[in-house]
């Protein structure tokens, strides 16, 4: 039994059961793909895939058991290689980050500043994605960390801690009539609205809170960021619905923001880590630095228990992402 057998089962799993797609995943061949996976079946005693000739179609009942195991061994050796890499280069290595285009732009800034000075030897690759996308980077090994609102919390797979707590606000140019009078659902409802994609930045509390009012809104542009539903506002073609740290007074002259915490409620966060992986001790600083309630001593309990205790009190004693202007903002 062999590393590679077990990689080549995994990815077969991975790439839809395309040997086409593992081969050129782990820069080999197809029929090298093929040899290894039989191999290893030969050496079980099992057949761990349903086959139609030659093409593989499925796992089958021991396959799914078997695979598990074979994803831990693999997490295993993923480990200690980091382990050794931890000791024989303490101030050098790679930091990956996954984060939605909100997080990217106007949460981790701050953080990657703090981080860099810190580690100047450290490469950081930032890679930007979906909720989804972001999860997947985590559960592929592609990612270190990942940090979003929407998702995370989803997969078994994953540790997904809260990091800090933000509210939405309603973007409108100067003189708007929403301006003049409190805001309310009915009264934002009889507009055109711009906000985020489905999935994105809190746009589920979004949907969920003119939905309890028995209201459609007339949402007739979707986006990723925050950046493009602000351009469309100021072009006049509808009213924004952003995160609140996405408006930037210094920077946004031509448009004013509108809290709107108490319609769309408060969201959360989450910064996520895969379960069982080594993190190296400069992992560890910077999710500190980006979340300081977040110290090594919590994030270290969390991955060594069944159960994180920080999900279950997501909403004791965190910061808050409030308007950018108003008194009660904590930055990190």
């Amino acid at each position: 039994m062999n590393f590679q057998q077990l990689r080549s089962v995994r990815e077969a799993v991975r790439c839809g059961f395309n040997l086409t797609e593992v081969a050129n995943t782990l820069h080999t061949s197809q029929p090298g793909v093929s040899r290894q996976i039989r191999e290893l079946e030969e050496e079980l005693g099992i057949e761990l895939f349903a086959r139609a000739g030659k093409r593989l179609t499925g796992l089958t009942d021991p396959g799914r058991h078997v695979l598990p195991i074979i994803e831990h061994i693999l997490l295993g050796s993923s480990n200690l290689r980091q382990a050794g890499a931890e000791f024989a280069s303490q101030q050098s290595g790679l930091l990956s980050i996954a984060a939605t285009h909100s997080q990217a732009r106007y949460a981790l800034p701050m953080a990657v500043q703090a981080f860099r000075a810190q580690f100047p030897d450290i490469k950081l690759h930032l890679h930007q994605g979906s909720p989804e996308q972001v999860a997947e980077m985590l559960l592929s090994g592609e990612a270190d960390v990942g940090i979003a609102t929407e998702a995370l919390a989803q997969y078994d797979e994953l540790i997904a801690l809260p990091c800090y707590r933000w509210t939405h606000s309603v973007i409108v140019p100067p003189g708007h009539a929403l301006l003049d009078e409190p805001l309310t659902l009915q009264r934002l409802a009889g507009y055109t609205l711009i906000t985020y994609d489905t999935g994105f930045t809190g746009r589920t509390r979004i949907d969920e809170a003119f939905k309890a009012q028995h209201l459609t809104p007339d949402i007739t542009l979707n986006a990723m960021d925050a950046d493009v539903i602000k351009t469309y506002v100021e072009l006049g073609m509808g009213v924004g619905i952003v995160a609140s740290i996405a408006f930037e007074a210094e920077r946004d002259l031509a448009l004013r923001a509108i809290d709107a915490g108490e319609l769309f409620g408060i969201n959360l966060t989450k910064l996520a880590v895969r379960r069982g992986t080594y993190l190296r001790g400069y992992v560890y600083a910077f999710v500190e630095s980006f979340a300081p309630m977040l110290t090594r001593s919590i994030v270290e309990q969390a991955l060594s228990s069944a159960g994180t205790p920080l999900e279950r009190a997501e909403s004791a004693a965190l910061p808050e992402r409030l308007s950018l202007s108003g008194p009660e903002e904590i930055t990190i």
